[in-house]
């Protein structure tokens, strides 16, 4: 009897570490919808959390770089929001997700608030989905 109701304790337990933990997408296409999504919803909130946060500028339009290094430099970028770490991991995950890279290199010399940050991102993941919605329907 105790080493049965020891099995279902430790089930008990798994089940409600799973349930947790945020279900994590697979395909890049869902990443990117996952990304511009949770950018909606903070932004439709009263107030980005930790908005006046500077963090390094990531110039998505830049065409000499390649969508890897964008996205890593996007994560790199907010791996420095520690006051909200909560609210921004999510984000994080789903971008070195996509680039695959261990480290990539960015520059501090110019800063933008993350309020104005999280937009940017969000357009840029926007034209990825569509590029990769594109691509697939033909």
């Amino acid at each position: 009897m105790l080493l049965w109701l020891k099995a279902a304790l430790t089930l008990l337990s798994l089940l409600e570490l799973i349930a947790s933990r945020p279900m994590m997408t697979t395909s890049p296409k869902l990443k990117l919808s996952e990304i511009t999504h949770r950018i909606q919803q903070l932004n439709s909130g009263v107030q980005v959390p930790c908005n006046d946060t500077r963090v390094a500028q990531v110039v998505f339009t830049d065409r000499k770089l390649s969508e890897q290094e964008l996205l890593c430099q996007a994560a790199t970028a907010l791996t420095k929001v520690t006051r909200c770490k909560k609210d921004y991991e999510p984000f994080i995950v789903n971008l070195q997700s996509l680039h695959g890279k261990t480290n990539c290199s960015l520059s501090n010399e110019n800063e933008i608030y993350l309020r104005n940050f999280l937009p940017e991102l969000g357009n840029f993941t926007q034209g990825m989905y569509r590029r990769l919605a594109t691509s697939a329907a033909q």
